[in-house]
């Protein structure tokens, strides 16, 4: 029996100013969020305007609860992050999550705005990175884009697989459990990861562009990363990650090429 999370949140005026929530937003489908946040004043205000949103938010104190909350059945669509936590920070929280079988998106909301804490966060497999100082209809905004361009299941699901697997030479992709295989091994990749391999070998022996890699790694019009081409570091270093996984089950592994200032394509024509 799925046990529901225990909502411990209420309603709170809206501390934006001119703050209206959208008609139109209201009617949208409901979006559940797992929100871990230790500041209690704070962590009620966000679930409130949130849910003036629309939004279904569950809130915690901290990453233990919300791990007991999962392992109780609880299901969410997104989870919602702090940096700082007790116990186990945010940013170990999210691989804990990984390797308990959560793939859902993962979005730090954070005081840390320094380019290294961003960069780790999405290092780590973090979809979204958002300051603190932003404001909540920012943040609902790109927790939405994020909802509907990533419909993942909570959990790994259990029940047989169905016949979307999809084969490119030795390279096997299970979409709905998000994972990668070579030569029958799992590679361990990230969910990040995963989309990425799936979109290079979606379009074998095409290149993809440095863009069409990083909307892939986040959602269409994202922007991070310093000057106008930043977002390429984040690329590169993702891209590093992922023939670093592959090569460490096959050491000749080569089909991820490079068009220097232009994007990656997996195999050759």
């Amino acid at each position: 029996m799925t046990t529901p999370m225990k909502e411990d949140v209420t309603a709170w005026p809206s501390s934006s100013p001119g703050f209206r929530p959208d008609a139109e937003g209201e009617a949208q489908r409901k979006i559940r969020v797992a929100f871990v946040e230790d500041d209690d004043d704070y962590r009620e205000a966000v679930s409130g305007e949130l849910g003036d949103y629309g939004f279904e938010v569950t809130s915690f104190c901290d990453g233990s609860a919300l791990l007991a909350a999962f392992d109780d059945g609880a299901e969410t669509d997104l989870v919602l992050l702090d940096w700082s936590l007790p116990s186990v920070s945010g940013i170990d929280l999210l691989p804990r999550l990984r390797r308990t079988g959560i793939t859902v998106p993962v979005v730090f909301l954070t005081g840390r705005t320094l380019p290294a804490y961003e960069k780790l966060a999405f290092d780590r497999g973090a979809l979204d990175f958002v300051d603190k100082a932003r404001g909540v209809p920012i943040l609902a905004h790109r927790l939405r884009l994020i909802a509907d361009s990533v419909k993942t299941p909570a959990r790994k699901p259990s029940e047989p697989e169905q016949d979307d697997n999809f084969h490119c030479g030795r390279l096997l992709l299970k979409p709905r459990v998000s994972r990668a295989f070579w030569d029958d091994v799992d590679v361990g990749l990230t969910l990040t990861e995963f989309k990425i391999v799936h979109l290079l070998a979606s379009n074998v022996g095409s290149y993809v562009t440095y863009r069409a890699v990083y909307d892939c790694m986040h959602y269409v019009g994202f922007i991070a990363g310093s000057g106008e081409n930043g977002y390429r570091t984040n690329v590169r270093s993702c891209i590093k990650r992922i023939r670093n996984k592959f090569r460490a089950i096959d050491a000749s592994f080569a089909e991820i090429d490079n068009y220097q200032s232009f994007g990656y394509r997996w195999g050759k024509t």
